[in-house]
């Protein structure tokens, strides 16, 4: 899973900073945006052809070790 991971940049000159797909300008947010919409990763990869299948399981992958993170930091306060 950590390969994947390695598809999600955070560089402060792209996208303000904010995690994104292999520097492509791709934000993780805007994936997630599409997803919660009703697109598939067909419909996505279809969209957008520079990305692959990987790069949106990439984006599964880093939202949910996040999301581990916060629960852990709540579980503590």
């Amino acid at each position: 899973m950590d390969s994947l991971l390695s598809r999600i940049t955070i560089n402060p000159e792209i996208c303000h900073g904010k995690p994104v797909i292999r520097n492509l300008r791709y934000p993780v947010e805007s994936i997630f945006e599409y997803l919660a919409a009703g697109d598939t990763f067909d419909d996505l990869l279809a969209e957008f052809p520079d990305l692959e299948r990987e790069d949106l399981q990439a984006c599964l992958e880093f939202a949910a070790r996040s999301l581990q993170l916060k629960s852990q930091h709540l579980a503590l306060t």
